[in-house]
Parts: C-alpha cells; sequence; structure tokens
C-alpha cells in the first residue's frame, strides 16, 4: 500500500498536477487508516466487554422489613437464600438456624406490590404463608448443630436442592441435597468433591494440612439454570454452588492485600446417570476494605444458558454492612478442579470474569445482612423482577430486609 502510494505520487509529482490537492487526500487517507480502521485500546475494551457481557441494569423499586414474627411455632428470621416457583407464584426461604430455634426449615413466602392504579411498582408486603422442616433419608427432622442451610434453588421436579456449610469444628460435612417440596423429605444427595471436605485423621506423627471448607464459610450460594424450571422436569439440568469464602488450602497470608479465591462448582444433575461435577472455576472476590470483619461471596443467580449470572457479595465491618452485585460470565475461564491448591501463582488461570452491576450502597437506604438474590415473576409492565432478602440473624438489632428491583435487559 505504502509503494503504491509514493510511486502515484512520484508520478504526480513529476507531471506537476493535482499535485497538492492529492497531497491533502492522501494524508486524509492514511490518516483513516492509522485511526478508524485499528481500534484505540479503550475502544477495543469496550467491544470485548459487550461481548462478554449482557447489557443490564437495576432500577430500585422499594423496601419492606418483614416484622419480627413467629408462624407456626417457629420464629421467623435468618432468611439467608430465596428461590421463585413460577406456577404457584411463590418464593421459598431458607432459614439459616442450625435446628436451635426449631427444627431446619423453610418458608413459602407472598409478594404483594401496591395497587396497580398508583402508576408506580413498589414493594407492599411480604406475607408468610406457610413452613416446611427439612427431613433426613430416616424421615427425621434434623437434630441441633448438625446442619448449617443457606442456599435454596427450586428444580422442575417439584423439588428444592439446599446446600449446608457444615459445621467444620465439630467435624460436620458440607452438603448439597434435594428435598421435597411439599412434605421437606430428602430425595437424595450430591457428592461434594474431597477437596471440600476436612482431613480425616490421621495415624501418622505429621498432622496433614488443613483442607477443605473454613468455618461458617461454606456452600452459601445455590442456584440452577434457568430452563430446568421450563422444562417439565428439566433432566438434566445444571446446579451451581460456591464457597462464601476459600478453602483452606487456598487461604492467602492474614497480611495480604489479595481478594480471596472462591471456587465456583458446575454440576450435572441427571436421573439416569449419576450426577457429576462438570467443571470448577475460580472466582476472586473483591478485596475486603479496612476494617472489615467478615467478607463474602452470599449467593449466586444464573440468568441464561450462556454461563451468565449476578452474584451477591456482602461485607460487614465498623462501617456496617456493605453489598454490591456483579454481573459473571464464565466463558474461558479455566477448569480448576485439579489444581490441589490456589495460594500459589494463578496468572495462568483465566478466573470468572465479573462487571460491578450495583453498589447498593449508592440506593440512600440502610443495609442489613444481605444474603439472597433470585429473580422474581415479571413485573406489571412485562420487565422481569429481581428479589433481595438479609439475614437478621435473629437479632433484635437487625431486620429482614427484602429489596426489589427492576431488571433491565433480560430477554
Amino acid at each position: 500500500m505504502t509503494q503504491l502510494v509514493k510511486l502515484t505520487l512520484s508520478k504526480l509529482q513529476a507531471s506537476g498536477k493535482w499535485f497538492s490537492l492529492l497531497l491533502v487526500v492522501v494524508a486524509i487517507f492514511l490518516g483513516c487508516f492509522t485511526t478508524a480502521c485499528t481500534p484505540s485500546p479503550a475502544n477495543s475494551q469496550a467491544s470485548i466487554e459487550q461481548r462478554t457481557f449482557l447489557n443490564l441494569s437495576l432500577d430500585f423499586l422499594g423496601e419492606y422489613q418483614l416484622p419480627k414474627i413467629q408462624f407456626q411455632d417457629t420464629q421467623v428470621g435468618g432468611l439467608s437464600g430465596l428461590t421463585y416457583d413460577q406456577q404457584r407464584d411463590v418464593f421459598y426461604a431458607i432459614s439459616d438456624d442450625r435446628s436451635s430455634l426449631a427444627p431446619a426449615r423453610f418458608y413459602t413466602l407472598k409478594l404483594k406490590l401496591n395497587p396497580q392504579d398508583t402508576g408506580k411498582i413498589a414493594l407492599e408486603k411480604v406475607e408468610v404463608a406457610d413452613v416446611t422442616f427439612l427431613r433426613d433419608e430416616n424421615g427425621a427432622t434434623y437434630a441441633q448443630g448438625t446442619i448449617d442451610p443457606e442456599g435454596i434453588a427450586l428444580s422442575a421436579k417439584g423439588t428444592v436442592y439446599i446446600s449446608s456449610e457444615g459445621v467444620t469444628r465439630k467435624g460436620i460435612a458440607p452438603f448439597i441435597k434435594e428435598f421435597d417440596v411439599a412434605t421437606g423429605q430428602q430425595q437424595q444427595s450430591l457428592r461434594i468433591p474431597q477437596r471440600y471436605l476436612p482431613n480425616e485423621s490421621s495415624d501418622t506423627e505429621q498432622e496433614p494440612l488443613p483442607r477443605g471448607i473454613q468455618d461458617n464459610l461454606g456452600f452459601e450460594s445455590l442456584t440452577l439454570e434457568p430452563i430446568s424450571l421450563a422444562a417439565g422436569g428439566g433432566d438434566p439440568f445444571r446446579l451451581f454452588t460456591a464457597t462464601e469464602s476459600a478453602l483452606f488450602q487456598d487461604s492467602l497470608a492474614d497480611e495480604s492485600k489479595q481478594s480471596a479465591r472462591i471456587r465456583l462448582l458446575h454440576y450435572l444433575v441427571q436421573e439416569i446417570a449419576p450426577t457429576i461435577v462438570v467443571s470448577e472455576h475460580l472466582y476472586p472476590l473483591e478485596p475486603a476494605p479496612p476494617r472489615t470483619i467478615s467478607n463474602g461471596l452470599t449467593d449466586l443467580v444464573t440468568l441464561d444458558l450462556g454461563g451468565h449470572f449476578l452474584s451477591l457479595e456482602r461485607t460487614y465491618g465498623k462501617f456496617g454492612f456493605i453489598a454490591k452485585i456483579y454481573q459473571l460470565a464464565l466463558g474461558g475461564a479455566t477448569d480448576t478442579s485439579t489444581i490441589v491448591s490456589l495460594n500459589g501463582d494463578i496468572s495462568r488461570i483465566n478466573p470468572v470474569k465479573k462487571k460491578l452491576l450495583l453498589d447498593l450502597s449508592t440506593l440512600g437506604i440502610y443495609l442489613d445482612n444481605l444474603e439472597g438474590i433470585t429473580l422474581g415473576p415479571l413485573l406489571p409492565d412485562g420487565t422481569q423482577s429481581l428479589l433481595l432478602v438479609s439475614d437478621d440473624n435473629f437479632r433484635d438489632t437487625q431486620v429482614t430486609q427484602f429489596l426489589l428491583f427492576r431488571l433491565n435487559g433480560l430477554s
């Protein structure tokens, strides 16, 4: 191209005709070739982001605080996860009560919006409609201190999957189990990879290196792919969960300024064959600000079949509560299931891609211990709703808070 331009210029220069005009035209052409035809780094980055993430935004529609109430001899509280039942138009909320105040359970909730003639969508009330106690394979409710339920997700089979963090300090393993939504009876238990379980006692003199979920930092999140709710049974379907923070073997030194390295698990659940772990990915938790007491990933919700999710991160410290919603993209993330430890060099690992969707501190309202997030029903205007819930820890100084949003851009 350059040689052709030079040859043309030399011939025209010899003829002495229109040379000045051609110089202007060539300069414009070359300027276009070196700028418009070559994307700037900023434009290139924007293009990559557009291809990676969905074009989403959130509109805050309102808050509702559930009063401290008793329901069927249980204290309603500790709501740590949410899932929506489209057929019944109700939500199921798991309580993280470790069978201390009542047997481990989840509640059925009904959402009420304001009257339609107001012209503005707002959250008017949340009502408790039912309570379901979880029952083990023998049909018994869980004994006190043997379970720490945190995540819940509805399947198309009329069942809910529930995750328990376990109780590491007591040697109680975490689990992900399926329960009948009407009776609470256990149906099946998913296999938990060994790397998430504590080391067993050793007969050797040398103590094994710590391994597995840290106490109270286990499977806080749980979500199923959307197709499972629309496939008349949805078999097979995909289930996703993640630890709240790093496993023992992935933990960094206390003085490290790097973010915690969380593992996100991807299961394939099927009836005619055993449930399998398809893959595992590195989820980089946002670094905790100064004066933080706890910081973690509290829930996930799938958006589509293309590997897009929303995540909810919650931080607590001297400053109160902070909560942020991120959009995630799993495409291109490295499978970490064969990596023994993530506390070393991870420069060759492609993590889950994250993009901040909303920092809830910008809402200008009090935030409590937000731990659950789920897609809800379509709103009266036809847009998609999103609902968050907080865990009040059964404390008088905290509240059970519901936040309603419109999720724009999800088709």
